[in-house]
């Protein structure tokens, strides 16, 4: 019992991070469905099967999966490619995760566990930043953009300001900073604010703009095979699906050991996630990966085992059935209180802190891959940012070797 990754050593801890990691990918979920174009179901489904899979047999213990960004994209691709057949894009997904097993059998983790750090600093930030323009103008009322140029345009127009949301959220926002430790050991600041939040919105801030009502619904088993003529494309989709979210997880998974100080192992996790994306296809969830905001999340809240990111999916999996009408008055400036301060903690300040004691190669890199995580997409960013840190380093060893 003594070992730190020890599947159920602290059942206390891992029941408030996995709590809390639930109450932030509900939105982002039912979100990433609605943007998949395939309905907001099956986005929770994404974040229940892929979740609670990915950490039974993945190799990251802390890490929590669900549909990302990156993920739904593709999906939303495939989605319109196949003339909006669900049952294709389903059999892209249950395809992608075999390919993501067979990626873990030949040991391909290895390869993206070399990253370099400054690569990882600049990706932490800028999905740090990110999540922080997309919230701020739900935290005033002024309504949710899909880019952050936009959410920060959105900003301008301050006179559309919804006063009830603004003093909620920013209300929210300052209870998370400066909730005493001693509450915050027993429970989570998170789950403190959002059942203050909520309860004042019902009874004094209700003109809020609410999560609204979340469809309920049993998970179906769901397999259709495609004609032989469609099987070509459909490979072409699920390797570029298995591809994404192997990097996308094991980005993660470097994220979870800078904060905890552990090792994951790349090829068991990328294992977890096929499987996890297997069930996915099979009962009508969107493809997943380890999603670093919901993971630092589950970190930051306590979790210490596997049993946290199965706990996540549990919750989901009981407000899908049972408590879907008391999450549906959650306020949205409240949820974005919460997301804004995950996206300040997301933040590297070690590195702007000692940015003196830091190389040229590792500077330029960082704000490179900051740049490009916050204005392209994270494969660009994550790919340029290697690419340009062995090119520098080259150069610059070049320049001193002269």
């Amino acid at each position: 019992m003594n070992n730190h990754n020890n599947n159920f050593f602290n059942i206390k801890q891992d029941l408030y991070g996995g709590v809390t990691a639930a109450v932030v990918a509900l939105p982002l979920g039912l979100a990433f469905g609605v943007s998949s174009g395939m309905g907001a179901l099956t986005g929770l489904y994404g974040a229940i099967f892929v979740g609670f899979f990915a950490s039974l047999f993945g190799g990251t213990p802390k890490q929590i999966s669900g549909p990302t960004g990156p993920m739904t994209i593709v999906v939303a691709l495939i989605f319109v490619e196949f003339n909006f057949r669900f049952e294709i894009v389903f059999f892209c997904i249950f395809t992608a995760g075999f390919f993501q097993i067979l990626f873990g059998i030949l040991k391909f983790g290895n390869i993206v566990k070399k990253i370099p750090l400054a690569v990882v600093s600049g990706f932490m930030t800028g999905i740090g930043v990110i999540i922080i323009c997309l919230q701020l103008p739900i935290l005033l009322g002024l309504g949710s953009e899909s880019s952050v140029v936009q959410s920060l345009v959105k900003l301008h127009k301050y006179y559309n300001l919804n006063y009830q949301s603004a003093i909620l959220g920013l209300a929210c926002l300052g209870a998370l900073f400066f909730i005493p430790k001693k509450i915050s050991k027993i429970i989570p600041p998170p789950i403190i604010v959002l059942c203050i939040g909520t309860i004042l919105s019902v009874l004094f801030f209700y003109n809020q703009n609410l999560i609204g009502i979340i469809p309920q619904g049993v998970p179906k088993f769901n397999l259709t095979l495609p004609i032989i003529e469609e099987i070509p494309k459909i490979l072409f989709y699920a390797i570029i699906l298995a591809m994404l979210g192997t990097i996308d997880s094991l980005l993660t998974s470097v994220i979870a050991d800078q904060l905890t100080n552990d090792k994951h192992k790349p090829n068991k996790e990328i294992i977890g996630q096929g499987i996890g994306n297997i069930f996915a296809g099979l009962f009508g969830g969107l493809a997943g990966a380890g999603a670093t905001m919901r993971t630092v999340v589950n970190i930051k809240a306590g979790g210490q085992t596997k049993l946290s990111g199965i706990i996540h999916s549990f919750v989901l999996l009981l407000i899908v059935l049972v408590l879907s009408p008391i999450a549906s008055v959650i306020p949205l400036s409240v949820l974005a209180a919460i997301l804004i301060k995950v996206g300040i903690d997301i933040v590297d300040w070690n590195f702007f802190k000692n940015l003196k004691t830091k190389s040229v190669v590792e500077i330029l890199t960082t704000f490179l891959v900051i740049f490009l995580t916050v204005f392209m997409n994270l494969v660009i960013a994550v790919t340029a940012g290697v690419f340009f840190y062995i090119i520098l380093k080259f150069i610059f060893n070049k320049i001193a070797y002269k």
